[in-house]
């Protein structure tokens, strides 16, 4: 019963005038780095690491609180887990060697929460947040690719909060 009232709010607020997007809250995006995708999974991966304790939750931070669970080949996988809440997001990055020498990497952030709709850009940021403090969009090479219609809440994104 319980379930079937969630879903119903969950799927009136996702159909809503007010909400583009994933139904669940969640982030697909894509970047180029100027570097060797070897580099560029190092330096996520150190990231991820780096920021494992709760040092980056000061003063309503989220730059903390990162698991790195795994690297298959080109994937790699970890978690984020918000500090206020504690919900825990899952967080895939799959890279790709292009013939320049460049990287294309494709981020996915999804929440555990089975409920969760909006997550005022979490997801996204969860992903950015990692990219900026590898210094990965530094550089030539550097672009991104992200949008509403596949990051939960992406236009309104403040990855200094969140």
């Amino acid at each position: 019963m319980l379930f079937s009232v969630l879903f119903a709010v969950m799927l009136s607020v996702a159909t809503s005038a007010q909400v583009r997007g994933p139904l669940h809250a969640s982030c697909k995006a894509d970047w180029t780095f100027g570097q060797s995708c070897a580099d560029a999974m190092g330096a996520i991966v150190d990231q991820m690491k780096a920021w494992a304790g709760p040092d980056g939750c000061a003063n309503g931070g989220e730059k903390c609180l990162y698991e790195y669970m795994s690297t298959e080949g080109n994937v790699v996988k970890g978690t984020h887990t918000t500090p206020v809440h504690k919900y825990v997001d899952d967080l895939e990055f799959t890279f790709t060697d292009a013939a320049d020498g460049s990287c294309a990497m494709h981020g996915f952030s999804t929440s555990e929460t089975i409920y969760a709709v909006l997550d005022s850009s979490t997801n996204y940021c969860n992903m950015k947040n990692l990219i900026t403090g590898a210094g990965l969009d530094q550089g030539d090479g550097y672009s991104e690719t992200a949008s509403d219609d596949k990051c939960t809440q992406y236009s309104s994104a403040n990855c200094d909060k969140y």
